[in-house]
């Protein structure tokens, strides 16, 4: 069984996870802390950032996106990238929004300052930044339903694997109960139906030590 490197909370990670349940792909999760820089996994990945997915022949592929494609790639089934040149053009566009955009503007403020700085022991939370975080989530969220009201999905007519980097993003910030789920009915029908997906059960079984999740993150009718 391929063997992914990762950290449950980490979005990439996730993405990666949900790829992988969606392709109905067994995989053996083993958590990595890549600050610790073990030279073992530097050998795997001399970034040292997860996810890093090894296979079964040891091969080894590093970088989210990199792995999703892979896993894409090698499935017979339905593509999560989409079908002609400019499908996979879009689903692209938007990982990339949800990666990057929404990972410096969101994501690295409130997961990165509320419980990657605790993890690492790092020093205390910078609370401008969480405000930011706070701050920048709405304007995301109003672009999610934006895109659902003229889609079936983020992408287009089928669920692609930009729903899955969203939905990853949006999962790491509900689990730290970061999500205002009241600013956006649109955002939030989405999100309920990528929640109700056979693919998102390992995740909302989660736990972190010391970071107790909200009631609601399990709930598929919250």
């Amino acid at each position: 069984m391929p063997t992914l490197f990762h950290l449950p909370l980490s979005p990439f990670c996730r993405k990666v996870r949900l790829v992988a349940a969606e392709k109905s792909m067994g995989v053996s999760l083993e958590i990595e802390e890549p600050w610790r820089r073990r030279e073992e996994f530097l050998a795997l990945n001399p970034a040292a950032e997860v996810p890093v997915w090894v296979d079964d022949d040891g091969g080894t592929i590093a970088d989210s996106n990199a792995i999703c494609e892979y896993l894409d790639d090698i499935d017979m089934g339905p593509s999560l990238m989409g079908d002609t040149p400019g499908d996979r053009a879009e689903t692209r566009r938007l990982v990339a929004w949800f990666d990057t955009k929404f990972y410096r503007e969101v994501t690295e403020y409130l997961y990165g300052e509320r419980m990657l700085k605790r993890i690492r022991r790092t020093g205390e939370p910078n609370s401008a930044a969480i405000r930011a975080g706070r701050q920048n989530i709405g304007y995301h969220l109003d672009y999610i339903a934006w895109l659902t009201d003229r889609r079936n999905w983020l992408a287009g007519d089928r669920l692609s694997l930009a729903d899955l980097a969203a939905a990853a993003q949006l999962s790491t910030l509900d689990y730290l109960g970061e999500v205002p789920w009241e600013h956006s009915e649109g955002a939030k029908v989405w999100y309920q139906r990528v929640k109700s997906r056979p693919s998102f059960r390992t995740l909302l079984a989660d736990s972190v030590p010391g970071f107790p999740s909200p009631p609601h993150y399990a709930d598929l009718d919250f």
